[in-house]
């Protein structure tokens, strides 16, 4: 058995694995360090580039696309190792990268997972949106991070180069515990893509582990290369997935409040979608709401086993203020500002 399996999902993303796997295998390098690049039955050459050009590189077919959550459990079905990394194929890892995650995680076994500093590939000196440098969540389900609000990507400038407990890690390049990880039931399945990473890690943290991101360990992200930010189909899959991952793990006493705000905020969404023109977000925000609700019976068990096997409704990274507030009406559109400094 391998300590560290990293695995790469890729679906028709030839050229960018010829762009981003020689880093990752220049720097995962250990005898006791396997990279897998897992493919979700790509129609192009994907899986020729893998075998010619990375023969060190193992190569997972899987056999039909399973989107992002279900292409990683699959592939996972076939790895044993102590820690697997789940990394995006448009990441670039620098030097000790993999050694300085595995090294925090071995002197800290409460840990289950835990990321490194995302910083954005295009612009090398500002975080990248996507985890940044450790993700946290509000009231109402909206995810956030130091070094991103929103929209608003700051600079890094060292002020968040401490190790930190999170709420969820990214999903972009996410070491965590094989055992623990298949014991909280993986990443959902039906989520397809998008919100899959921070439902697991709600999971993860009200069962007790901790999650912590670790800057010290930094990769470059280029972010939104499957479905672009503005894309349609991404905020449906965002705006759904979300709901879901609320009514999994919502606190009993939360639950009724808490979506009946995201009803109002969600529909106010919409009408901000269809005033700016983009007519077909408006859309996706409706059809997310009618499918949130069409599909909570088939996440009814999901609930109660998530509640049977919580330790604790007080997570402390999951604030109860609401960041849309804090920062769209008051006007605190970093991190740090979010908390008055």
């Amino acid at each position: 058995m391998k300590k560290v399996s990293v695995v790469i999902l890729n679906w028709n993303g030839a050229e960018m694995l010829r762009r981003f796997l020689p880093s990752v295998v220049r720097y995962s390098l250990g005898s006791d360090v396997e990279v897998c690049v897992a493919d979700n039955a790509s129609a192009d050459e994907s899986r020729a580039v893998v075998e010619k050009e990375f023969p060190s590189v193992r190569l997972i077919c899987l056999d039909r696309n399973y989107g992002f959550a279900d292409g990683y459990n699959k592939a996972l079905e076939q790895v044993e190792a102590r820690y697997a990394v789940l990394l995006n194929s448009d990441v670039e890892v620098t030097e000790r990268w993999l050694d300085t995650l595995v090294d925090y995680m071995d002197a800290h076994p409460d840990v289950a997972a835990c990321q490194p500093k995302l910083l954005s590939f295009r612009d090398r000196k500002r975080f990248e949106y996507a985890g940044a440098a450790g993700g946290f969540i509000d009231r109402y389900g909206y995810p956030f991070c130091r070094g991103r609000i929103f929209d608003v990507v700051e600079t890094d400038e060292g002020q968040y180069d401490t190790p930190v407990s999170v709420f969820w890690a990214t999903g972009a390049a996410l070491l965590v515990r094989l055992d623990i990880y298949r014991s909280a039931g993986g990443l959902d399945g039906r989520f397809f893509a998008h919100m899959e990473e921070i439902d697991l890690c709600w999971r993860l943290r009200s069962r007790g582990y901790s999650l912590v991101c670790v800057p010290a360990s930094v990769v470059y992200h280029v972010g939104g290369a499957t479905l672009k930010k503005e894309n349609p189909r991404k905020t449906y899959l965002n705006f759904r997935n979300n709901l879901l991952m609320l009514y999994k793990n919502l606190p009993e006493a939360e639950l009724d409040h808490v979506l009946s705000v995201r009803k109002v905020l969600d529909y106010l969404a919409a009408v901000s979608f269809l005033l700016k023109g983009e007519r077909a977000n408006f859309k996706a925000v409706l059809k997310a709401r009618r499918d949130f609700r069409q599909m909570l019976p088939s996440f009814v068990a999901d609930r109660k086993e998530n509640l049977l096997k919580s330790v604790t409704d007080n997570i402390p990274e999951r604030f109860r203020f609401s960041v849309l507030w804090r920062s769209k009406a008051k006007r605190k559109k970093t991190f740090s500002r979010l908390f008055g400094r």
